[in-house]
């Protein structure tokens, strides 16, 4: 820690105690304790109960998971393919080329997610690119909004790479493409998988512009939480968001092993 002194660290601990607990912390476990419940009409819920996992993991709920894992999944392979080569290709280039470059990939992040929807809903709702109401529609607003992420995330690591393996590499006679994917990207594997994981968490937990877009057939899980809660169901509501969060953190728990595996390589 930055903090030195046994006091000054005691100091720290009780203000991080103090500002992660309420803000942080009690939130989660309200819905959590929420989603055990049946009733909450005084300080603490009543009615224990596990129906509200046995509907979680079933029926629509199950096919919003479905369909939230595939979106997430397709969003972060190809955010993370085009934020790499968007990273790879603006490192070749001066200064203001790579601020251009850079402030492109930006852009939809400094505007509402739900301005994204939108501008993506009047893009393809009419020929010759027709995807209005169908899957693709809600993938393609996914990718935009999380390649800023990849993109960043990979630009930042190119930087820190020492030039001394790739110069090495040419200077034995090895073809560009062979460094690139048998050096370059080597080395970025602890960014790539570190912004895959990132890519994909935003993406499980979108719900601005995926309102604005999905059809009926391909709804994510946070829409199904959306309308559960709107409905009053509160309860069950707790419960499929408990269920989005542990599905996010297994999925981020299996990509941080990958990580540190590329990392000690």
């Amino acid at each position: 820690m930055l903090v030195h002194s046994k006091t000054g660290r005691w100091a720290a601990w009780c203000l991080f105690g103090l500002l992660f607990l309420p803000l942080f912390a009690l939130p989660l476990l309200v819905v959590v304790t929420a989603s055990f419940s049946t009733h909450w009409s005084g300080a603490f819920p009543s009615g224990p109960t596990t129906e509200n996992y046995a509907a979680a993991v079933r029926g629509e709920s199950l096919r919003a998971l479905t369909t939230s894992l595939v979106t997430a999944l397709v969003a972060s392979l190809l955010a993370l393919t085009t934020g790499t080569w968007a990273a790879l290709a603006a490192a070749r280039l001066k200064r203001r080329g790579k601020r251009s470059m850079d402030a492109l990939f930006m852009l939809p992040v400094a505007v509402p997610s739900v301005v994204v929807g939108l501008a993506v809903l009047v893009a393809f709702s009419k020929p010759p690119v027709l995807l209005n109401g169908t899957s693709s529609i809600v993938v393609l607003a996914h990718t935009i909004l999380v390649t800023a992420f990849a993109h960043q995330s990979v630009s930042a690591a190119i930087v820190r790479l020492d030039p001394a393996y790739e110069q090495a590499a040419a200077s034995l006679g090895a073809r560009p493409a062979y460094v690139l994917w048998r050096v370059k990207l080597p080395l970025l594997l602890p960014s790539l998988t570190a912004a895959a994981g990132l890519c994909f968490a935003l993406s499980m937990g979108e719900l601005s512009a995926t309102m604005m877009l999905y059809p009926p057939d391909w709804m994510p899980l946070p829409v199904r939480i959306f309308t559960a809660t709107d409905r009053g169901s509160l309860f069950a509501g707790s419960a499929v968001a408990v269920v989005l969060m542990a599905t996010t953190l297994l999925v981020l728990l299996a990509v941080s092993r990958v990580r540190t595996r590329a990392t000690y390589r």
